[in-house]
């Protein structure tokens, strides 16, 4: 059982063979698009993140191959590419870790593992399918960002406070803007909804202190989760 996790390459001779090098492609080919199809599971994501993710393990593969499975070689041939400024949006936590388990992937098909790449991608894919079944970290409320329009004379400080305390269990106002030559402010809130069925009732409450001004409310994302 043991031997079931020794590298496909261990050999008397250690030398590469065609046939090992293309198991080695293959597996990483096959194993980077089940880790991609495990990343598209309830989550949005774009076309061009999803190819990188099914191509980059068969691409560490091969340069962990290139240097007879010398890791610290390997990372530092990976490591040129970094001289290419890749200008692109910045990504998010989450697609950091899809990133690094597909560079775990190529590593392991690169050296020979293909069985333990094979569960390691089994494992990690059940273990991130399951996080995000049963959400996983995810609050418990629903944050947003609520976007109030007040008139100048209006002393919005504590005007809004009994609504927020009745339908939000947090809020934070995080900036304040003169708009209309000053005749007017917007303020902009972070605020953790109680429930996402009363946020109508939460709004046409706001409008009748307002002054049926703008209210705005949207999904919030957080900046420190962008990377």
């Amino acid at each position: 059982m043991n031997n079931l996790f020794d590298s496909f390459y261990a050999s008397p001779e250690g030398a590469m063979t065609i046939w090992s090098f293309l198991s080695s492609f293959f597996a990483a080919v096959i194993l980077g698009v089940g880790s991609a199809y495990a990343y598209k599971f309830k989550n949005v994501y774009n076309k061009d993140f999803i190819f990188t993710l099914a191509i980059l393990p068969p691409i560490v593969s091969v340069v962990i191959s290139l240097v007879n499975g010398n890791v610290g070689a390997g990372i530092a041939v990976l490591g040129a590419f970094s001289l290419i400024r890749f200008r692109s949006a910045p990504g998010g936590a989450r697609e950091i870790s899809a990133i690094f388990i597909s560079m775990a992937i190529g590593l392991a098909t690169g050296m020979g593992y293909l069985l333990f790449a094979t569960a390691f991608t089994v494992l990690i894919s059940i273990v991130s399918v399951i996080f995000v079944q049963f959400r996983f970290g995810q609050m418990s409320g629903s944050m947003k960002q609520l976007t109030i329009v007040v008139p100048e004379d209006l002393d919005y400080y504590n005007t809004f406070d009994d609504i927020f305390e009745k339908y939000t269990s947090s809020v934070e106002l995080f900036n304040i803007r003169s708009t209309d030559m000053g005749s007017l402010f917007r303020l902009k809130y972070i605020i953790t909804v109680n429930d996402e069925a009363e946020e109508k009732q939460m709004i046409d409450e706001i409008r009748t202190r307002n002054g049926n001004l703008d209210v705005d409310l949207n999904r919030y994302v957080r900046r420190e989760q962008e990377l």
